[in-house]
């Protein structure tokens, strides 16, 4: 019987990687528009290399985001496009037990909690992101966290649904018991208890910040755990910045995540993954992992 539910990778790095497009603000959203069977394609490599959890690619698909690069009549078709690769890469698996993550992501900026909403200007957001998402979608993330106002927004909107819920804070590098807002990691999870979610997890910071988290994250009263970046910092990142901003690290090579990612599998998690720079081989070799320490 499995104990750990495997997510997916990174798609926005990974896309970029793979597509013949020039690097936009607009980010993955771009290639949903102009190369949806990327989008496709990468989705069922994820469920091919152990992926049970797939994640909308609609992390850049936000009105805010959108308005800022002129293509907000986007915003209806983008999720359209982002549901359809999900749900045709899970047909084309032939697998029965896959199941597809709403994405409910920061709304202007990743790592900016300085440029974020409001707490009302947030939750109407994510209220529509989660009307336009819900049809396809067996659970929703609240993803990239970095501030309690965020989270709490995002969060009240996607249990509205009644569908399970997830959230996932991310934390400073260089200060990791801190969220990017600076608010303490202890002060969220605690400000989060009250929520019905079925999980807190950490992403989208180094895995060395996750592992110096992780006893006070085991502390939360529901599943727990973590898919990291492979970035070396995201200090120069602001928002209409392209991702070419951002330098991967050199030490991240798939054996080398996945030991990062076990030793929280060892210590408590039940869900675990990888986001930016964390591509398909990644998640293959953490799923070998997995399989051969008897979690999966």
């Amino acid at each position: 019987m499995s104990t750990v539910t495997l997510l997916d990778g990174g798609m926005g790095q990974e896309l970029l990687r793979r597509s013949s497009r020039v690097i936009t603000p607009m980010w993955s959203a771009d290639i949903m528009l102009n190369e949806p069977i990327l989008v496709r394609d990468l989705h069922r490599e994820f469920i091919d290399s152990g992926a049970r959890v797939i994640t909308l690619n609609s992390y850049t698909a936000t009105p805010q985001r959108l308005k800022r690069e002129n293509e907000l009549h986007q915003l209806e078709n983008l999720h359209q496009l982002a549901m359809n690769a999900a749900q045709k890469a899970v047909e084309l698996s032939q697998r029965n037990d896959v199941a597809i993550a709403g994405c409910l992501p920061p709304l202007v900026a990743s790592y900016r909690p300085d440029v974020s909403l409001s707490f009302k200007d947030s939750l109407d957001t994510y209220r529509r992101l989660v009307e336009l998402q819900s049809p396809a979608s067996n659970l929703f993330i609240c993803e990239t966290m970095s501030s309690i106002t965020e989270a709490r927004a995002a969060c009240t909107a996607a249990l509205e649904s009644g569908k399970p819920v997830w959230v996932a804070l991310t934390v400073s590098d260089a200060h990791p018991q801190q969220l990017r807002s600076g608010e303490s990691l202890e002060e969220a999870l605690q400000a989060l208890a009250s929520f019905d979610t079925q999980a807190t997890l950490l992403n989208c910071s180094q895995p060395e910040a996750i592992t110096a988290c992780w006893e006070l994250l085991r502390m939360t009263q529901s599943k727990v755990g973590a898919y990291a970046n492979g970035f070396i910092s995201v200090d120069s990142l602001y928002p209409g910045d392209t991702v070419e901003e951002l330098s991967i690290r050199q030490d991240m090579s798939p054996q080398q995540y996945a030991e990062h990612a076990m030793s929280w599998v060892r210590n408590g998690a039940s869900i675990i993954g990888g986001c930016c720079e964390i591509g398909p081989g990644h998640i293959k070799a953490l799923h070998s992992k997995l399989f051969d320490e008897g979690f999966i």
